[in-house]
């Protein structure tokens, strides 16, 4: 294992705006997953379990809701200089743009932290995904074929690939040219079956990047993807390192071996939190051996007072009354689910109150809600649709509602309803 100082740069600033309205007031790496995880947790996890732990997160876009959860539950060591996750806004220097205008421009911005830190290589990931990495395995790999830049690239079949920005690779995994989004993309040297996507995760020589950003600067170049790495090409040794041969320990047989899914729309989102169900999971959650961290919420723990429950998960407090039938779903912390309540295939998030006898179908409920008694939704595309979002596959989304913390209260219009 390479014992180089590494410092991670995570892109943070992500508005997702296919994931409206999860990220009307909140940015897409902050969107919550699963019972007590949000997106951003999965990079910090990989990069922490791989012993990178000098982090530098990049936030943009609606940042507070993420900047609250990294103060939270990301202190890893305050003895440490070197053991940090750090948010890093938009520097807004004077006579410069204020915002992040690209991944490249984020990290130029921010150029004086790796030169305080003066690293051996720095990593540059995206926040924006559902998966297990061993980070360290990929600088391995970097160091072996002594790359100037390494990119992390996802093995997808080839009449998929035009969907995907393609690395077409030697059968060294050198890269010889960039296709964004091609007709015919070039397969893989080995598999004339699959072609690589580029994860848009990065190792670069400290050095190498340094150059590259000052140069990026003087020609007016703001995105890696789009300006730096295709330049580079010329002058360069570029490699794609195959995510298809990452190895977790402890991944059960029955789990997708190298799990990688990009939730950047409603369906896919939805799908994702699916995968994380059941006896047998596709993805499952509880692996001592490479852990998901999170805030570590520490209030009581759910409650069920009867009921029937199948293929569920619950967040911490939750409140499940009887006579409730709820399955193939998932229920954040601190939500209480009345008597007589059906949901089937939902996403309940946090502080959300579902009164008697409602039936949801298909529908996530963002957090501060409270769903009326005898509501129905999830069953009538048309008549949600003019009252809220409803995704290509029909899938209901009830945005956020006013700030509530009292779910628990039963109380006729206690808390919030739906976001005006």
């Amino acid at each position: 294992m390479s014992t180089d100082r590494i410092t991670a740069f995570v892109m943070a600033g992500g508005q997702g705006s296919r994931l409206q309205p999860l990220t009307t007031a909140r940015s897409k790496p902050s969107v919550p997953f699963g019972a007590r995880y949000r997106i951003i947790d999965f990079v910090l996890s990989n990069l922490v379990n791989s012993q990178i732990r000098t982090i530098y997160l990049l936030v943009q876009y609606k940042s507070q809701s993420l900047i609250e959860h990294v103060r939270k539950g990301w202190t890893i060591s305050p003895l440490m200089h070197e053991q940090f996750v750090t948010v890093v806004p938009p520097q807004m220097r004077t006579g410069e743009q204020n915002w992040f205008q690209g991944t490249a421009d984020a990290v130029h911005q921010n150029i004086d932290l790796i030169e305080e830190h003066r690293p051996d290589l720095v990593a540059v990931f995206g926040a924006d995904h559902i998966y297990r990495m061993d980070i360290r395995q990929m600088v391995d790999f970097h160091q072996e074929r002594d790359a100037h830049v390494t990119i992390a690239a996802l093995p997808v079949p080839l009449q998929e690939a035009s969907s995907f920005g393609v690395i077409a690779t030697g059968p060294d995994g050198r890269i010889w040219e960039f296709q964004e989004k091609p007709d015919h993309p070039a397969p893989m040297p080995d598999n004339p079956t699959q072609a690589f996507a580029s994860m848009g995760n990065y190792i670069f020589n400290a050095d190498v990047l340094l150059e590259s950003l000052e140069e990026a600067r003087k020609r007016g170049e703001t995105d890696f993807g789009g300006h730096v790495l295709p330049r580079l090409l010329d002058t360069h040794r570029l490699f794609a390192y195959d995510f298809a041969t990452n190895e977790i320990p402890n991944i059960k047989p029955y789990e997708q071996p190298v799990y990688w899914r990009d939730v950047g729309t409603i369906d896919a989102y939805f799908e994702a939190q699916k995968d994380v169900l059941g006896a047998e999971p596709v993805f499952d959650m509880f692996n001592p051996h490479w852990p998901v961290y999170s805030s570590g919420y520490q209030g009581p723990v759910a409650r069920v007072l009867g009921g029937e429950l199948r293929n569920t998960l619950l967040g911490a407090a939750t409140v499940i009354h009887d006579g409730t039938r709820i399955t193939d779903s998932i229920i954040r912390r601190e939500a209480v689910i009345e008597e007589d309540v059906e949901l089937d295939e939902c996403i309940v998030m946090d502080y959300v109150r579902i009164c008697k006898g409602a039936r949801l179908r298909r529908v996530i409920v963002d957090r501060h809600n409270r769903i009326e008694a005898g509501e129905r939704l999830g069953y009538d595309a048309a008549a949600d649709r003019r009252r809220f979002h409803v995704s290509d596959s029909g899938i209901t989304v009830v945005p956020a509602g006013k700030v509530s913390y009292f779910a628990r209260d039963s109380r006729e219009g206690a808390g919030s309803g739906y976001a005006e």
